[in-house]
């Protein structure tokens, strides 16, 4: 399983990124896909998910109406448009897949993560 993440980078508050995360290494299109991020010296925390057909998707309160996720199964693709974006979205942030929510959002036994990718926003 290889899930790759792109995209991150150095953004002024109130502006826009995409985040991209490919996956190379299983059946993409049969699990709910999610982004966590990890800020500097706090816990990861749920961002965003999506379920294996794109018909639901899940925001955490702090990202509601600012950051849009969708996903492309034909390219094994999943997205994270950022808009808006504040000082405090700065952090690394993860895609995982196999997602399932029992009380809070996690990433299953037989789920993945991929590696991080910095988003920095300067105030």
């Amino acid at each position: 399983v290889q899930l790759q993440a792109s995209g991150g980078g150095l953004v002024q508050a109130g502006g826009s990124l995409r985040l991209s995360c490919e996956d190379s290494g299983r059946i993409f299109k049969s699990y709910t896909m999610g982004w966590f991020r990890q800020a500097q010296g706090k816990d990861r925390e749920f961002v965003a998910a999506i379920t294996w057909n794109g018909e639901r998707t899940y925001y955490a309160d702090s990202v509601k109406g600012r950051f849009t996720i969708s996903r492309d199964n034909a390219k094994n693709t999943v997205y994270l448009q950022m808009n808006n974006l504040k000082f405090e979205d700065t952090a690394v942030y993860l895609c995982a897949g196999d997602l399932n929510k029992i009380g809070s959002w996690s990433v299953s036994a037989s789920g993945s993560w991929g590696r991080g990718t910095l988003v920095t926003v300067s105030s």
